[in-house]
């Protein structure tokens, strides 16, 4: 997998340790929340609901969180407004950053967003700055347990997505969005529940950097994902097995 990869399979692990769950659980909320309020609250009339359930499932958002947040957006009670916004910029060794953000308060998160790219050796660039560098696509990550690399390469392509990389660290399939629900339905309908889920920016290329570059970019990117208003980072970084078993001990 490219490095963006293994360190999203980093932070999940690290978030199912500590604190830091409560907040991805928030965030995964807030994602179902605008999702309804974008067209029905109605995943089976929804695409981008039905993709927001799928991947609060995926990491183990309670069931009646979801619904309630349903219940409420059905009977039009939720008054919880969000904007969404993105930002792109560079990170240590020239590294190209997308940040997907939703807030009630666009002046907070970008000084906030800004003071963290500023902090750790980056810089906010124009909106169209990095965007070039990278695709949409639907994620689904599994654990390298549920099945051989050529088994789970089989059965993605077989069911529809694009393509499916796969190392020590698990099993990553990617679709177009558009094909993001029926996919991960039908893979767990054969292999369960994933790790994770969702739609994500995946990098056409990648920058291989060396231990000390990927030390202070993972200090920028882990602090992005920190911030309340951040639901989502990418980066189009690749390094060594070595050099990520070290930063990732």
């Amino acid at each position: 997998m490219a490095g963006h990869s293994k360190w999203a399979n980093i932070q999940h692990r690290k978030g199912a340790q500590d604190a830091k769950r409560a907040k991805r659980f928030a965030k995964l909320v807030r994602e179902v929340i605008v999702a309804a309020r974008s067209g029905q609250p109605d995943p089976d009339h929804n695409a981008r609901l039905r993709t927001a359930i799928v991947a609060a499932k995926a990491q183990s958002v309670p069931k009646e969180n979801i619904e309630r947040v349903l219940k409420k957006a059905q009977g039009g009670e939720d008054s919880e407004n969000f904007d969404e916004l993105r930002y792109e910029g560079f990170g240590p060794g020239g590294i190209a950053l997308m940040v997907d953000a939703m807030t009630d308060n666009r002046n907070r998160t970008a000084a906030e967003v800004r003071s963290i790219f500023n902090k750790y050796g980056g810089a906010l660039g124009a909106s169209g700055s990095v965007n070039y560098m990278f695709d949409r696509f639907g994620s689904i990550r599994y654990p390298v347990a549920v099945a051989n690399a050529d088994d789970m390469f089989e059965a993605a392509l077989d069911v529809g997505a694009s393509d499916c990389e796969s190392d020590g660290d698990g099993h990553e399939i990617f679709c177009v969005p558009d094909d993001f629900g029926d996919v991960s339905e039908a893979l767990n309908e054969r292999f369960g529940a994933p790790e994770e889920a969702g739609l994500m920016w995946k990098p056409q290329n990648t920058i291989s950097i060396d231990e000390k570059a990927a030390e202070s970019l993972f200090k920028l990117m882990e602090a992005l994902d920190d911030c309340d208003d951040v639901q989502n980072v990418a980066a189009n970084f690749e390094v060594s097995d070595d050099v990520m078993a070290k930063l990732s001990a």
